[in-house]
């Protein structure tokens, strides 16, 4: 099997469910420490959440400074009886699958860059510039003790970065389909309303907040914030629950919550966000109840990497390896990237994501190779600059 190969099978064979590590880090560093990088591991916890495992692996101190950051972190497997492999197994199958947790999300990525590097030291290319590899293990949840911390702590150590690059699954249909240059914002929310407990059959001597709270629910359903622009799609909310908590069809419930998130472009911030939110609310009838409005800290930004000539070089490797253009996006979800736009230009590109988070998650081996060869052909075009 190809090095991008083994080590992708070594990293699904670690069962690191945020935020265990099982040995995944270990992996990386033992691979890495012989091609000349210093790597250091980076413990991160409190501020209400686990405790973290994180990797700051770099090499070189002139030239441009590549970021490139990823996670071994992986969600849940759900029912493991429902997979046809297991897991954490790395099974290839005869048609050139590799199956297991992490193998598109985002294990993939950060093999297949690794797997680029010793050509391009052998090459002495890598003389030229600076590469730094961020590996956390605290993406797929709660994102606390992981990227954010390691890049404040990186920046206290003097380094300085002029292009960020996350191996997050971006293509979208087909292998080298999508570049994403950007990503939309992201603001949870939960409105309270609180009323007067009492019996349905006296409405008089209660407060229902239910009336309150479906009014509040429909017409932040219905509101439009934006109609986009260039960069962005248009700006939209959701709301994702209604909960009350009652069991009983004859009382009036005291109180009743609903929670959204509203995925928003850059026409909009968190402050710009929050008072919009306030006075939507503002507009439906309280019928005596109070209402609260909550803002789920910290609200991630919108960013775009617009301009960017290491996001150029990007899209020529693609091109030139997978044989089409790929198209600029900002469409998604969100990532860690959104934390290294704090720094410098970022752009995620990886492999077709479909089976990301589902059970049977599985890579062709060969899309693997190919991304391999994208960073392979990146790392030297990076190399060149000044």
């Amino acid at each position: 099997m190809a090095v991008a190969l083994d080590l992708l099978r070594d990293l699904i064979r670690c069962n690191s469910v945020t935020p265990a590590d099982d040995g995944a880090l270990d992996v990386l560093v033992r691979f890495l420490e012989p091609l000349g990088f210093e790597c250091t591991r980076i413990p991160f916890e409190g501020d209400g959440s686990y405790r973290v495992e994180n990797l700051f692996a770099t090499r070189g101190t002139k030239g441009a400074h590549l970021l490139f950051a990823g996670h071994t972190d992986v969600v849940p497997v759900g029912d493991a009886d429902a997979w046809s492999h297991d897991p954490f197994s790395a099974d290839v199958d005869d048609n050139g699958v590799m199956w297991g947790r992490g193998a598109v999300d985002m294990k993939s990525g950060v093999a297949a860059f690794c797997a680029a590097l010793p050509a391009f030291v052998e090459s002495g290319e890598a003389e030229n510039c600076t590469i730094s590899l961020l590996i956390t293990g605290d993406e797929e949840a709660d994102a606390v003790n992981g990227t954010v911390k390691a890049l404040k702590w990186a920046t206290e150590q003097g380094h300085t970065f002029d292009f960020g690059l996350v191996g997050e699954p971006s293509s979208a249909d087909t292998f080298g389909d999508t570049v994403k240059i950007g990503r939309r914002g992201s603001l949870g929310f939960t409105v309270t309303v609180e009323g007067e407990q009492g019996h349905v059959a006296y409405p008089d001597k209660a407060r229902n907040p239910l009336p309150t709270l479906a009014g509040i629910a429909h017409h932040l359903s219905y509101a439009k914030l934006d109609e986009g622009n260039e960069n962005f799609q248009p700006t939209n909310l959701e709301i994702t629950s209604i909960d009350v908590g009652n069991v009983a069809t004859n009382v009036i419930p005291a109180k009743g919550s609903l929670k959204g998130n509203i995925r928003f472009n850059d026409i909009w911030d968190a402050d710009k966000l929050g008072y919009w939110l306030s006075q939507q609310i503002l507009k439906v009838p309280a019928n005596g109840c109070d209402v609260e409005l909550n803002i789920k800290q910290p609200v991630s930004r919108s960013f775009v990497s617009h301009g960017s000539e290491h996001v150029d070089l990007l899209v020529q490797s693609v091109e030139t390896v997978a044989g089409q253009v790929p198209k600029r996006s900002t469409g998604g979800g969100t990532s860690d990237a959104r934390f290294i736009a704090d720094y410098c230009p970022v752009a995620e590109f990886g492999l077709v994501g479909k089976t990301m988070h589902q059970v049977d998650e599985r890579v062709q081996t060969q899309m693997v190779l190919e991304l391999q060869s994208v960073y392979a052909h990146f790392l030297a075009s990076f190399a060149k600059q000044r």
